[in-house]
Formats: structure tokens, sequence, C-alpha cells
């Protein structure tokens, strides 16, 4: 005989021992790398008023405990620190209780708020659902209906064409080469070969039109030519830009444009450049402005008069 166990809600129970309490122990250990809480932000992927209420042990701002334990981890393991002081003062979970279920397993589970079965037949001859069916046919019909038009067309031109003789095709197709060809060799060749006798020309039968659409394909072709490798050779991407942002060290930058987005948020590492062109004005977070340097349009941008204690440096660019 089988038995069932329902689950209880989890209980959380919050732990508090002797000495400083989580959030005091990550930003003691977050100040001492000398690490800002923007970076981590950053790093982590976190807004940062999550981790500003991580550090102020407000809790009751966080979605629930395993929330929270989770993200002391990565901040333990991305500042390089035993993360087991950490989590022994933040909330524990208790173990689920398991109770009995006295209903049984073929118990059936209906919602108070389940209204009667659906009645499909119903549903499907509403106007909402006829309208729709319409569009659909509507739409088949206008993709299928033309192509048969279109294959019935082709077929009906195509039946009464000819056959021509193996001869008469080699000949039109010599003609059509040098009739193409003759265009480019006298656009290549200097003045003086304007005096060459051309050939006389050969009579083509009249019941062949594929000769004639192949040259003017080629010549479509030729003509197509120079401008696409002139409209390929204008598309030169720019390398420059209104702000230019070069690291030598690790360090991190965050860009927000006049329209208030973010484009550019991330860590940079040594050699690594940032370009930004959107539109004015552009607002500048500089991690670590000793170790990066900033160009304005072409020209230096000293940081120093905007960089504050903790070596974070904000101006605007206009």
């Amino acid at each position: 005989m089988s038995e069932e166990w329902g689950q209880q809600g989890d209980a959380t129970v919050v732990a508090a021992p002797d000495g400083p309490s989580a959030g005091a122990m990550l930003r003691q250990a977050r100040e001492a790398t000398g690490l800002h809480i923007a970076a981590l932000a950053v790093a982590l992927k976190v807004p940062v008023r999550k981790l500003e209420a991580l550090e102020d042990d407000r809790y009751d701002l966080m979605t629930d405990s395993v929330f929270v334990r989770g993200l002391a981890a990565s901040v333990c393991r991305t500042l390089k620190i035993d993360p087991q002081p950490i989590l022994e003062r933040l909330p524990q979970t208790t173990a689920p209780r398991l109770l009995r279920d006295n209903e049984g397993i073929n118990a059936p589970f209906r919602a108070p708020s389940d209204g009667p079965p659906a009645n499909w037949a119903k549903r499907l001859t509403k106007p909402v659902y006829l309208i729709v069916f319409a569009l659909l046919f509507g739409a088949l019909a206008v993709v299928f209906f033309p192509q048969t038009i279109h294959d019935g067309a082709v077929v009906s031109v195509a039946a009464p064409t000819a056959p021509v003789a193996p001869a008469a095709m080699a000949s039109t197709s010599a003609q059509a080469s040098s009739d193409v060809q003759v265009p480019i060799a006298a656009a290549a060749t200097p003045p003086a070969s304007a005096s060459v006798t051309p050939a006389s020309p050969t009579p083509l039968p009249a019941a062949v039109p594929a000769p004639v659409a192949t040259v003017a394909a080629a010549a479509l072709a030729i003509a197509a030519k120079p401008a696409t490798e002139t409209a390929s050779g204008a598309l030169v991407p720019s390398a420059t830009g209104v702000l230019v942002v070069r690291a030598t060290g690790a360090s991190w930058v965050e860009i927000t444009d006049a329209k208030g987005t973010s484009p550019v948020r991330k860590m940079l590492v040594a050699g690594e450049s940032v370009v930004a062109n959107g539109p004015l004005p552009i607002r500048v977070v500089v991690g670590r402005s000793d170790l990066t340097q900033v160009l304005v349009r072409g020209k230096p941008f000293d940081l120093k008069p905007y960089t504050r204690a903790d070596n974070l440096a904000r101006f605007d660019v206009k």
C-alpha cells in the first residue's frame, strides 16, 4: 500500500553569530582590495543596488535567501576570500518537512478558478476565428495561384520554339562573343587601332533569340561591375570617434549617451580601447583613472581635475 507525502513550505531562519555581519565583512573585503562597488557590479553583471542591499544587510530587498547566499558566494569568489564565515552569517533555510496526504494519489486536482471544459466547436464558429481562417486561405491563394499562372505562361511560350541546327548555334555563339568583345577591346587599345577593318557580319537565323539574351546579360554584367567595385570601395569604416578610452592596466569604463542608454559598460585590460560616437552629451565614468587614457576628438584629455579620492573619474563630453 503506497502512501503519499506532501511538502510543507520552507522556513527561513536568520542566524545572528557574534562579530560583524555578513554585509560588513563583504564591504571590508571589497575595500581592502580597492575595488569599487560599481566595478564589482559590472564584473558580476548585477545591479549596484543589489550589492548595496547585501552590504547593508537589507535582505528584505532581495528575492529570497537562496539568491542572497548565491550572490554572497559570487562576491567571495570574485574577491578571492573564504565564503564559509560569511555564509554562516546569512539567512539559513531549514530542511523541508514532509506531511502525510490522506486523500491518496488518485485525488483529482481542480483549481477553484477553473471553468467548464472548453467546447472547441463553439469557439471555431466565432467571427474572430472565421476571419482569421479567411485571411489565411486568401494568403495561400495569393502565394500559389500566381505561380500556377506563371508556370502555364512559360510553358505556352516555350512550346513554339523550333530546334536549331548545331552549326547555326555555333556560328551564332561565335558572332555573339565577337560582338561583346569588340567594345571592350576598343576601349582598352590605343586610338591607332581604330584603322582595323571589322569582319563582315554573318547573317543570323531569325528564330534564335537565346544568344541575344546572352549578349544582353553579358553587357549588363560588364556595365554593372565597375559600379559595384566603386560602391564597395567607398565603404571604408571610420577608425576614430568622438571619445576614445584606452586602458594601460586593469580598469573599467561606463559610457552613457544623451538618450540615457549605456552602450558601453565593461572591464578593460591593458592595451584595450573603447570608441564611442553616440549623441552628445556623453557621460563617462572611469574606474581607474591612473591606468586609463582618454582622447576627446583626437586630443588627449586630462582626468586629474575630475578624479575623486577613490580614483574614480566622472566627466561629460559635450
